[in-house]
């Protein structure tokens, strides 16, 4: 029951059970605090949530001006990867750094944490020098027996915050929902009638179209900025280009043209002069373990896995002045499913386009090298 059909298997939805239980907690709450606990800690959880929505007002304002100014500094400082071989600690600082620099969405968004968090710290500051020692007044034992009237009117002031909360619940099952709706939970959050019901009637209305009609188009730009991401890591990682690896790229690519002629002449050497691993997949796939290797061991043992191939298709691509990319992803298997995979993209200026090329797959036979509905067999990491 993998596919997660044990879900809907079960007799109660868990999620409508959670709903009810925030709400049924807040009141017991309310009960034992009584009137007055129960007064000042609404109050203290709508101060919060004021608090909170400031300063996210704050930082997002913020950082729209700080963001290009971070990225213009960053850029004065030249930096460049270096392409003698540097230490793991090295390799993630210019990976993180170059990646802030030249991504948009992930500079944007460590601004903003810090940011929000920084501006929160300071309105917390503020409110904690006036209305802060009102709220948090506590006496010896909060949840000392209290008057009826006072528990009765605690439990409201209770069912009020459990109402809160509960939406608050359902607004991140909603976002959830909307940035994941093939996910195997999605059927089962949707199925909640308590979730329908505060998702339809309160949610929805009040975000209007504007999650609905953002997100999918949010989610797009971060899977590929994430994409960008891992790009980078083997970009470092791969910046040394070994002289022998550099000497053999030249070497194959000596009588080419163009770009595109450099880049299917790479393609062919790298398809048919590497072997592909399978005592390494097996031991992967039997015992767990990885053997990690690099451009340079994959080309003197003439052995590797569709990484190996791509990383020491990008290093070569690289020795002959040639922009490429190491790509990630789902390969299709022949059998009608997809299994971990890994590719290259290579620019050819003539063109002034990015083209996709499968040099893992040269064995198999058929062109891998910019082949029609190539985006059919291979799907890229999100």
């Amino acid at each position: 029951m993998s596919d997660g059909t044990w879900l809907s298997s079960a007799s109660m939805n868990l999620i409508s059970i959670l709903i009810v239980l925030t709400i049924a907690g807040s009141v017991i709450q309310g009960i034992l605090r009584g009137a007055s606990g129960s007064a000042k800690h609404l109050v203290f959880m709508l101060v919060e949530a004021v608090i909170a929505l400031v300063s996210i007002v704050i930082a997002w304002q913020g950082v729209q001006w700080l963001s290009p100014h971070v990225q213009a500094w960053l850029k004065a400082q030249n930096l460049q990867v270096p392409s003698a071989e540097i230490s793991s600690l090295k390799q993630a600082y210019y990976t993180v750094v170059t990646s802030l620099r030249d991504f948009p969405l992930l500079r944007f968004g460590v601004l903003f944490i810090l940011g929000y968090f920084l501006v929160k710290q300071l309105l917390n500051v503020v409110v904690d020098a006036g209305l802060g020692r009102w709220l948090h007044v506590r006496q010896a034992n909060p949840y000392h027996r209290k008057s009826f009237t006072s528990s009765v009117t605690g439990g409201l002031i209770g069912s009020v915050a459990g109402l809160a909360r509960a939406l608050m619940l359902i607004a991140i099952l909603f976002i959830y929902v909307t940035l994941f709706p093939h996910s195997l939970v999605t059927p089962y959050i949707e199925s909640s009638q308590m979730y329908q019901k505060g998702a339809n009637e309160v949610i929805s209305p009040f975000t209007g179209e504007f999650i609905t009609e953002k997100a999918p188009v949010f989610t797009r730009a971060v899977e590929q900025e994430f994409s960008n991401i891992l790009q980078r890591k083997y970009e470092v990682l791969d910046a040394k280009i070994p002289g022998n690896i550099a000497d053999a790229a030249k070497e194959i690519t000596a009588n080419a043209q163009t770009d595109e002629d450099k880049a299917k002449l790479l393609y062919s050497w790298v398809g048919s002069r590497i072997q592909y691993d399978w005592n390494k997949v097996d031991l992967y796939e039997n015992q767990r373990i990885w053997k990690e290797q690099t451009p340079e061991d994959t080309f003197n043992t003439k052995k590797g896995v569709c990484i190996d191939y791509s990383r020491l298709y990008a290093q070569m691509a690289r020795a002959v002045g040639l922009d490429v990319k190491v790509v990630t992803g789902l390969g299709y298997d022949g059998q009608g499913g997809y299994g971990p995979h890994a590719w290259n993209e290579v620019y050819l200026a003539e063109s002034q386009k990015w083209v996709p090329l499968d040099s893992t797959w040269v064995s198999s036979g058929g062109n891998w090298f910019n082949p029609p509905n190539f985006d059919r067999t291979h799907i890229q990491d999100a």
